[in-house]
């Protein structure tokens, strides 16, 4: 099941249909330890054909956006030739190799952009990509409620200065973008399934890129495991989960690019950088 934060309501798809939920609030609802069976019994209610003349809105409250990263072997060869010439060629290796993982702050609920919605990139930086990336609703224990689609836009030349930039690289308005809906799945995704990406400049394909979960170092539950060692997040979570697609280094992002992130099994994420 998907579950859909609209301009009129949350809505589940169930059978090609669309069920209104009862809820006090998308942080009401998202927070719930019944959320799966909250969602569920939505489905004997009254349905839509479809959510036309509803403008869908990002799948986010109150949430903040956390990001894991060097999750995967193509992150960690990216991220040590951006910094090489800082002194951090091994630095993003030893990353990926560790028993802790890279977690850092992504973004307020109140920054993340919707699909459909635009993104942006940095006016001091010369070198920005996009970073298509499943991402993890937490809900409050700690537990993986859903799933949903990320894209963790970044400033490539600013990280790459230092790794202490990394927060001026990942963290300014539009640089966040979740939906377009959260998968309800009571068991784990198939490692088999795909993130792939496709950036369109003026009409033509720019870039495309795929992967599958089964590139990824790391458990999701060993992640979340992590976020909540000592923190506490009482009206839920997101987590990106890192990037296994990364454009060629001559690559960066232009006004007007669109970007779509399509993730087997939830849908695809649309963006337009502005």
């Amino acid at each position: 099941m998907k579950l859909y934060r609209t301009s009129s309501g949350i809505f589940v798809e169930s059978g090609n249909a669309f069920y209104p939920v009862e809820a006090r609030s998308w942080d009401e609802l998202i927070s719930s330890d019944v959320l799966l069976a909250r969602a569920t019994a939505a489905i004997s209610g009254t349905a839509r054909a479809s959510l036309e003349g509803l403008t869908l809105l990002a799948p986010v409250e109150s949430q903040e956006v956390w990001a894991s990263g060097v999750t995967y072997y193509r992150s960690r060869s990216a991220r040590m030739e951006e910094s090489k010439d800082a002194g951090g060629g091994d630095f993003y290796d030893r990353v990926y190799y560790a028993e802790r993982p890279e977690l850092f702050f992504k973004s307020a609920g109140r920054r993340v952009i919707g699909s459909g919605g635009n993104v942006r990139i940095r006016r001091d930086a010369s070198w920005s990509v996009p970073e298509p990336e499943l991402t993890l609703l937490l809900s409050p224990s700690g537990n993986i409620a859903g799933y949903t689609i990320g894209n963790d836009m970044s400033s490539r030349d600013i990280e790459g200065q230092n790794p202490l930039y990394l927060p001026q690289a990942k963290n300014y308005d539009g640089a966040c973008a979740l939906g377009p809906c959260v998968l309800l799945a009571s068991e784990p995704l198939p490692k088999t399934t795909t993130i792939s990406i496709q950036i369109l400049r003026k009409g033509e394909i720019a870039f495309t890129g795929e992967t599958t979960l089964a590139e990824i170092k790391r458990e999701f539950t060993e992640l979340a495991g992590y976020l909540f060692r000592e923190s506490s997040f009482p009206d839920g979570v997101f987590l990106m989960t890192g990037t296994g697609v990364v454009p060629p280094d001559i690559f960066t992002l232009a006004i007007g690019d669109r970007i779509r992130i399509s993730i087997a099994g939830i849908g695809t994420l649309e963006n337009t950088v502005a």
